[in-house]
């Protein structure tokens, strides 16, 4: 069986959400498919208060399941299916489920999402683990805190807390850092950030929040106890963009690449947003305000062809 829709998106976060609602009141009668986590980070995100319009806090899931009532209110039709399979090659794209239905679409807009790096630790699904400083590191302020990586992601979170924290203690499991020699100097100049070489996270200690974290120092074998609050992994993100990869131009690391100042990729007809193209805000507000722009891209091409 085939269908054939105006608008296809792919992804149910802030992104994709936003840009169903865009998409349903300018009368595209959008298909969303959710993907295997519908709502995206946000589902594993307890306090989001930075997020305007909720002056007192609101929880990820929350957020999402409003978003996702917004989307259907507007008429926005929502599959808890997975996409496994695209051709771009034709006018008319082709999308395919998991179950094996063929999806005809006019317009399509990915909003896939990436998914935080994590160290495979049992003991880092608890509260006070964290894969987002920006997110997260306001609920440990005047608190000592971890974060593990050495590239600029582990830089810049650990940036970021020394403003708000007393101490902060970076684990790096080299002798050196990856990040790039401007984010190694913050680092290295700021007063209250302790660098760990040669150390790697064993486990996050607590119970119900974290009270520290055994580390190992990988040259000397020699294991130790380092009493923090909060603990940040930050060895980087992996978008969710592999089935598109044949198809659309990306990064070395699988971002989308877009036209600047519009969400248009190489294909026409193929928009994205969210952070399957973001690797720098990484923001449920970007990833809303992106997920905007692609209804409103693919509005236009919708117009512009003749098809709405």
């Amino acid at each position: 069986m085939t269908e054939q829709h105006n608008c296809v998106i792919i992804g149910a976060g802030p992104a994709g959400y936003t840009a169903a609602i865009y998409a349903a009141r300018a009368g595209m009668k959008p298909v969303m498919f959710t993907g295997p986590e519908p709502g995206g980070q946000l589902m594993i995100t307890t306090e989001v208060e930075n997020y305007p319009g909720y002056p007192t806090g609101i929880t990820g899931p929350e957020m999402m399941e409003e978003f996702r009532q917004q989307a259907e209110r507007f008429g926005t039709a929502i599959h808890y299916e997975v996409i496994n399979k695209v051709d771009f090659s034709g006018p008319v794209h082709k999308v395919w489920t998991d179950g094996g239905k063929e999806i005809l679409a006019d317009s399509v807009i990915i909003a896939t999402g990436a998914s935080a790096k994590w160290l495979g630790l049992p003991s880092e699904k608890k509260p006070g683990v964290s894969a987002c400083a920006v997110c997260d590191g306001f609920f440990f302020r005047g608190m000592e805190v971890a974060v593990v990586g050495g590239g600029d992601t582990a830089a810049e979170e650990a940036t970021y807390l020394s403003k708000l924290c007393p101490k902060v203690h970076l684990l790096v499991r080299r002798d050196e850092m990856r990040a790039s020699k401007i984010m190694q100097e913050r680092v290295l100049n700021a007063p209250n950030i302790e660098i760990h070489w040669h150390t790697e996270a064993l486990e996050i200690l607590g119970e119900k929040e974290v009270e520290g974290v055994r580390v190992i120092n990988n040259q000397t074998h020699a294991e130790s106890v380092i009493p923090v609050k909060g603990f940040f992994v930050a060895i980087g993100h992996q978008p969710n963009t592999g089935v598109f990869k044949d198809w659309l131009n990306m990064d070395e690391t699988g971002y989308i690449q877009t036209v600047a100042g519009t969400s248009k990729t190489n294909i026409e007809g193929v928009f994205a947003s969210g952070d399957a193209q973001d690797k720098v805000y990484r923001q449920a507000v970007t990833a809303a305000g992106t997920g905007c722009m692609a209804a409103l891209d693919a509005e236009r091409y919708l117009t512009e062809k003749g098809v709405i």
